[in-house]
């Protein structure tokens, strides 16, 4: 392999048998490890868990989690099923809640 062929050319002091060959997991990132969880995982709510947390219909859930507004916030699974982070419901509670109480307030 001569220093014209080499995609990163040698500079003048290196030797090209003493070099370290770049894996390339190691050069791609798109192959690296995605970083580790410190916290466990929590599970999946579904349209109806949600809907008794919120005491609505399912209806109302599946109208709020696509095209009307307050929008709940979900996951999208491949075969069209809807899923809920049961934090993500609850942050959706508390900012209502906030926003009610500073219409009160305003109103």
């Amino acid at each position: 392999m001569d220093n014209k062929s080499s995609a990163f050319p040698l500079t003048e002091t290196e030797d090209p048998n003493q070099l370290e060959p770049v894996s390339e997991a190691r050069s791609s990132p798109l192959l690296r490890k995605p970083p580790k969880r410190s916290v466990e995982p929590e599970s999946l709510l579904t349209a109806e868990d949600v809907a008794k947390r919120l005491n609505v219909s399912t209806d109302w859930v599946w109208d709020h989690s696509s095209r009307k507004k307050p929008l709940l916030p979900v996951i999208r699974m491949g075969d069209g099923t809807l899923r809920y982070r049961a934090s993500g419901i609850e942050m959706f509670i508390d900012e209502h809640e906030r926003l009610t109480a500073l219409r009160r307030r305003t109103g």
